[in-house]
């Protein structure tokens, strides 16, 4: 039998558990229904920025299309041991917004780091439906 260590596939080391990162990229997120944004940079910098320190994860429709660009921040293990909870950040459609968030991801995000209090003009509270399916 052989002993197996902490180390991942192929003899890499894993990465401590990080914040997940969710950027909703759906019907009204990420598209021309939301004029004057570079989707594809806003997309493209979270991912940059954050690869070192989170996942960053594009996905379909969160259904909270009122608040084009959402983004998900859910955090760590140690964050959540923390009482970090999922921060939904919604019309987050300009270059200084993204970089509030990743600053605040790259600090260790909810539970561990305070964040902006800019921020808080982002924040909003999804449906319990919505939350269930995205936070589980």
């Amino acid at each position: 039998m052989s002993r197996r260590t902490s180390r991942g596939k192929a003899g890499k080391e894993q990465a401590a558990p990080r914040c997940t990162v969710t950027v909703c990229r759906g019907c009204c997120c990420g598209t021309a229904k939301v004029p004057g944004v570079d989707h594809a940079a806003q997309l493209a910098t979270l991912r940059a920025e954050l690869g070192p320190v989170a996942q960053v994860r594009a996905v379909d429709c969160l259904d909270a299309c009122e608040q084009a660009n959402v983004i998900v921040v859910q955090p760590s293990p140690a964050g959540r041991a923390a009482g970090g909870r999922p921060a939904w950040l919604g019309l987050v459609n300009d270059a200084d917004a993204t970089a509030d968030i990743t600053a605040w991801v790259r600090a260790g995000g909810p539970g561990i780091a305070e964040p902006p209090d800019v921020l808080d003009l982002y924040a909003f509270s999804p449906s319990r439906r919505v939350r269930r399916a995205v936070e589980e």
